[in-house]
């Protein structure tokens, strides 16, 4: 299992430079780390480089922005319009103040997704892991959104219902509702890009060159839907957190 966890060579590389130094920097914590070279998995490793590298790229794109928009800045406001107008969608107008979170979180996960094709990577969204944390990340931004936007116990008010009577009986309702959801989010991601990559896996291992090209072409679309079915239910949550008391 541990071969498994670091099983490319870009994570090897990663961990013979910076192993024994994060691992002396534990050690004065009081965290000792029994093998440094195995300190960092691959998924984070690849997480970091998706990271960095979206970092840098879009940091650099949008730095000095035309009014004769090249084909880059084009392209760029073309992703961000399409998540304004999701967001505008779902939530109104006034959710355009969501978008960093909300298109930090669907171009990172694509990115995650996408990047399991490059040969000497792994899509780090195939690990359970990854997964949990984005929608750790969502699950508590919009409980916080809510609470900003209604104020902590009108906010809380939500969770009994409409109708007061049946406060007892919607209360744990409610509870287990949102609870399920990070559950649901990173079961779902996790599920469909590891199946994903163990179905190439498969094929690669038989034929090769030219049997997992029509999968890995199914893989680019698959990518894409998973991260929009994400950011479509992370503004669903949002919205529902920010307006659903409003209606009551």
């Amino acid at each position: 299992m541990e071969e498994l966890e670091h099983s490319i060579f870009i994570a090897e590389l990663f961990n013979r430079i910076f192993g024994k130094p994060a691992a002396a920097l534990l050690n004065l914590f009081g965290i000792k780390v029994q093998n440094p070279e195995h300190l960092f998995p691959d998924y984070l490793v690849v997480c970091i480089i998706v990271a960095v590298f979206l970092t840098v790229f879009l940091g650099l794109a949008s730095r000095k922005p035309k009014l004769t928009p090249s084909k880059l800045q084009s392209f760029l406001e073309f992703i961000i319009q399409t998540f304004e107008n999701l967001i505008i969608d779902i939530i109104g107008v006034e959710g355009k103040k969501y978008l960093p979170l909300i298109a930090t979180i669907g171009i990172f996960i694509f990115t995650c997704n996408l990047i399991g094709l490059v040969p000497g990577f792994m899509s780090p969204t195939s690990k359970i892991n990854v997964t949990v944390g984005c929608a750790l990340v969502v699950f508590f931004y919009y409980h916080w959104q809510g609470i900003k936007s209604q104020g902590f116990f009108r906010y809380l008010k939500h969770f009994m219902g409409p109708i007061p009577p049946l406060a007892p009986l919607m209360i744990p309702i409610e509870i287990i509702s949102h609870f399920s959801r990070p559950v649901s989010l990173s079961i779902r991601l996790f599920g469909n890009i590891f199946a994903e990559e163990l179905l190439i896996l498969i094929m690669a291992s038989i034929i090769p060159f030219f049997l997992p090209l029509p999968f890995m072409a199914v893989a680019i679309f698959t990518a894409f839907i998973q991260a929009f079915v994400f950011v479509l239910l992370t503004c669903i949550y949002i919205s529902g957190a920010v307006i659903q008391e409003k209606e009551h």
